[in-house]
């Protein structure tokens, strides 16, 4: 099942929803309305260190492990 972000167009909330396909649409965990507007989603592309550093080590919440990055921006050894 694909994980689908939407936006309520009633109270404004936006959230994550996994649907079973893409004609269906969940209501929204706030005010159960199903008038929602699905969002375009975005990734964030691995984009490897000449250094052999995480390139995003600093803001990385993850900083402790030891590639300083734990996986949370795609950046692997």
């Amino acid at each position: 099942m694909p994980i689908y972000e939407y936006i309520c167009e009633d109270c404004g909330n936006a959230f994550e929803a996994l649907v079973r396909n893409s004609e269906s649409k969940p209501s929204c965990p706030k005010c159960d309305s199903r008038n929602l507007k699905r969002r375009l989603s975005t990734f964030s592309p691995s984009v490897p260190s000449s250094s052999g550093k995480c390139p995003a080590a600093e803001s990385c919440p993850s900083a402790s492990s030891s590639c300083g990055c734990g996986g949370c921006c795609g950046h692997r050894h």
